[in-house]
């Protein structure tokens, strides 16, 4: 298990990692305003696997932009590890989220030019980890998700597990309080997203992360312990089941 970088915030494992109230998100389509998020509520608790369900427009991306502190509500408040973000300005929002928040993507959304390595170290060059732990922390985030032997591959070199694993190992490698996948395994194939998935799971246990998914995958779905229905921009229904 990786330890906790230094400066990153460790939100009370009792209270909600993520709280929005009256989140609502607007968009300007030249004259035409057009509602993304309608006063959503919720509670995400901590060091749960929790899913952001609903058709394509529902709003599912938009909210995990709110939470990444990549998107900023037009009104309400979003508060992620305890820090109401409102409260930072643009150069604290980015610090925020360098420390605290990973994320994965569908396409990957590799550095093409860096190898496995380079792409899971590249979190920690950005909050000046030093040389030495970062070596440390990149070499063992490639041991545990089952990739030393492709250290020095290139994303071109890899498959599109391998991909998604140096994926995965970018995400954590800094300890986040938060993970954020966008349909992590919808360009997998069944057996990869399978594996992708216990992945995910078992370093999900491991570090305490939380993660919060956005997906259409019934596979993913099916490992929720927190699932949450958006619909037209509204949480419609919440179901909580037991951790696994």
């Amino acid at each position: 298990m990786v330890k906790a970088l230094a400066g990153a915030i460790a939100p009370n494992p009792a209270s909600p990692v993520v709280r929005l109230n009256q989140v609502a998100r607007t968009y300007q389509l030249g004259a035409i305003p057009v509602p993304a998020l309608n006063e959503v509520s919720l509670e995400i608790p901590c060091h749960r696997f929790s899913m952001l369900i609903g058709a394509s427009g529902s709003g599912k991306t938009t909210l995990l932009n709110l939470i990444g502190c990549i998107d900023a509500p037009t009104r309400g408040t979003v508060e992620v590890c305890g820090q109401t973000i409102a409260e930072l300005d643009d150069n604290e929002t980015s610090a925020f989220r360098a420390r605290n928040i990973g994320f994965i993507f569908q396409n990957f959304s590799l550095v093409p030019v860096l190898s496995a390595y380079e792409n899971v170290e590249y979190p920690l060059l950005l909050i000046g980890t030093p040389a030495a732990e970062r070596r440390e922390r990149t070499l063992s985030m490639l041991q545990a998700v089952g990739l030393t032997d492709q250290a020095k591959q290139r994303p071109n070199e890899l498959s599109g597990g391998q991909k998604q694993r140096v994926a995965i190992a970018r995400a954590l490698v800094k300890a986040p309080q938060v993970v954020l996948a966008d349909e992590p395994t919808a360009n997998l194939d069944t057996a990869t997203g399978a594996s992708i998935i216990e992945l995910m799971r078992r370093v999900q246990a491991e570090s305490r992360t939380t993660f919060i998914f956005a997906t259409h995958d019934p596979q993913l779905i099916s490992h929720a312990d927190e699932l949450f229905l958006i619909r037209d921009g509204k949480i419609v229904e919440h179901k909580t089941e037991t951790s696994r």
